[in-house]
This record gives structure tokens, sequence and C-alpha cells, in this order.
């Protein structure tokens, strides 16, 4: 038998025959064709939203946040440990924003803030160095600067 267009055919289980709902009791799918015994869903254009819960919702239920924040207005520093700064520069350097920034400890979006000196460590004593055009500093290391002779314009 030579194939032609008269007798091509899908193979086995290619199609499929669509359930017929409604077509009476004989058919298995009769009656209420599978929705059920009424209500809302059970009727044309019944159904119900995407994300609908019938008790009180997930969105309804969670606390809303109604507070005031300052996030935009906020001072944000680039925090440098006065250790950290006392390993990178010498005795009688001049510690700026720049020379902080070429010395690579201020990367990335960071140069862009202002920058604030802190102290970790206890009891330590920094090299006398000059500190110009920094925009804050804790009291800890203002204190250990002015003791070990540094200045700060």
């Amino acid at each position: 038998m030579t194939m032609s267009l008269t007798n091509i055919r899908s193979p086995r289980g290619a199609h499929k025959n669509t359930k017929r709902l409604g077509r009476g009791p004989g058919s298995g799918q009769g009656c209420q064709a599978g929705k059920g015994h009424k209500g809302h869903k059970a009727r044309a254009g019944g159904g119900v939203r995407i994300g609908f819960e019938s008790a009180l919702p997930l969105y309804m239920r969670l606390p809303k946040i109604r507070k005031f924040t300052n996030e935009a207005f906020k001072n944000k520093f680039a925090v440098m440990n006065l250790s950290d700064i006392d390993k990178k520069f010498n005795q009688n350097d001049t510690v700026t924003k720049e020379k902080i920034i070429e010395t690579k400890m201020l990367k990335g979006a960071k140069k862009n803030l202002k920058v604030k000196v802190i102290m970790k460590e206890k009891d330590f004593l920094c090299k006398k160095m000059i500190f110009k055009e920094i925009d804050s500093f804790s009291k800890k290391a203002r204190e250990s600067i002015l003791k070990s002779g540094g200045t700060i314009l």
C-alpha cells in the first residue's frame, strides 16, 4: 500500500478527543457537567479572582507600615578605622579624603560619602598626623589623635 494524502493517519496517541460536557446523563458528564451543585463557581462566567481568600485576606491581615522615615535626609558616612589609617600613612603625613581614596581604602560608591574616623582598639596611640577636610571624628579617635600630637583641621 503506498502512502498518499487519502490514507495518512496521525500516530497512535497523538489525538485525544475533548471531554464533551453537559450532553445528558449517559455521557458521564451530564447534569451539572463537572461543576458540582450551584454556587459562584458553577455559574457561567463565575469564579474568583487571583489571590482571593474566602476569609479575611492576607493583605488585610498584615500590619501596614505608616511610620515616617528620614532615610532620604540621613547623613551617611564611610567609616574609617584609625588603626587602618595608621598602618597606611607615615609620621607627619597629611590625611585627606583624596589620599584615602588613592590608597584604596575607599572604593566604589563609598567614595561619594562623607568620611568619619572612628577608633575600635583600646589604649591605641596613633602616629602624629595632620587630618585635613575629614568630615567627622568619634570622641575616642579625636582624643587619640590629639594625644599623639596630631592636628585636626
